[in-house]
């Protein structure tokens, strides 16, 4: 039997069904059964709900869960989660083999924006690497700070890349979009899209695209809510731009508007993997991102499939506002589509299904 131990994320839930249907005996374990992701749970794969309330009450519970059930592999997504994992594998004393899934970068600069208790995080790896069988990151650069930031042996850890293109893609990318500015468009049109928060930098995006207007006709549409809404609503009076410049909020489906936009724009400080470059190239939609650390540069393979540029510099973001649509035809559609199905479902739950028969 194999049993996934996973986080509310809808990756997990992905391959799990994928792993299912490979034949593989997948019960889903979770810190508690509710949340607006519950709907994505898969029919027919048995779910245990832990009922903590707190992660660190997890540990004893899915102690008991490994003593009764005595799985081979024990899969775990997501910081603390995988601590919890680590330790109920320690106490458990079960042959049980644990595969830790990291998302988060590791390193000083990414933890000085969060808590305290994220920073203790490659700690607690280190010190659980007995425990810990296998570490799988969504990117190199994760990969590479498993290795030396939790100090996890190079031979334990491997990439493999996030599932993002379904079975229901196209359809998804296809739904019809009556936005003015995409139905009728008189200028090009970049997209953006994620949460408004200084992780994903905005702020660097709109001071960009103001520099592009001073030469260019453009308009930009960010994608998204969040608590910086505020501030870049601000900026973007300050910086005179108001009428280019359109705060959506939420989108259930923001495929639509990567398909129909000219670009996509990533600003981001930071990314684990960065899933929307992914849909945005599977859209066949040209992309511009910061090459931050980590998941642009994989995703990008090094500036082959779209622009990278340095992250947290609108000096340097301004010019390839222009330079993507001037050289549009050096990422032809198809291009990016056939880019775009390396990060399939399908792909991901092969690399995942061979690394657990190389286990077990």
């Amino acid at each position: 039997m194999t049993s996934l131990q996973v986080a509310w994320n809808a990756n997990a839930w992905v391959l799990a069904r994928e792993l299912s249907n490979r034949g593989v005996n997948v019960t889903i374990v979770v810190h508690q059964l509710r949340g607006e992701l519950v709907p994505l749970l898969p029919q027919g794969i048995p779910v245990v709900s832990l009922d903590g309330v707190r992660t660190l009450q997890d540990v004893l519970r899915l102690r008991r869960f490994l003593l009764a059930e005595r799985p081979s592999i024990l899969m775990a997504k997501v910081d603390h989660n995988n601590i919890a994992a680590g330790l109920a594998n320690a106490l458990s004393g079960c042959a049980t083999r644990l595969v830790i899934c990291q998302h988060n970068p590791l390193s000083d600069s990414y933890h000085a924006t969060v808590n305290w208790k994220h920073r203790v995080v490659p700690w607690f790896y280190g010190a659980l690497s007995p425990f810990i069988d296998h570490a799988v990151a969504v990117s190199n650069g994760i990969a590479n700070e498993l290795v030396h930031h939790a100090h996890l042996p190079a031979a334990n850890v491997s990439t493999i890349f996030n599932a993002v293109i379904g079975d229901d893609f196209v359809d998804r990318a296809n739904q019809p979009l009556q936005h003015p500015w995409l139905a009728n468009k008189d200028r090009p049109v970049f997209v953006t899209a994620g949460r408004l928060v200084e992780m994903k930098d905005q702020r660097t995006l709109l001071r960009a695209f103001a520099i592009h207007l001073q030469a260019h006709k453009a308009r930009l549409m960010i994608l998204g809510a969040g608590p910086m809404l505020g501030d870049l609503r601000a900026l973007v009076a300050e910086l005179d731009i108001a009428e280019h410049v359109e705060f959506t909020g939420f989108v259930p489906n923001p495929l639509s508007y990567m398909r129909a936009a000219d670009a996509f724009v990533l600003s981001s400080r930071s990314e684990g993997f960065g899933n929307v470059l992914v849909e945005a190239i599977g859209c066949g939609t040209p992309v511009i991102s910061t090459d931050c650390p980590y998941g642009p540069g994989d995703i990008l393979a090094r500036g082959r499939y779209g622009i990278l540029v340095p992250p947290q510099d609108p000096e340097a973001l301004a010019p390839a506002f222009s330079q993507v649509i001037a050289e549009a035809d050096r990422w032809p559609a198809d291009m990016l589509r056939a880019r775009a199905r390396d990060f399939s479902y399908d792909a991901c739950a092969d690399a995942y299904w061979n690394l657990f028969r190389s286990l077990v």
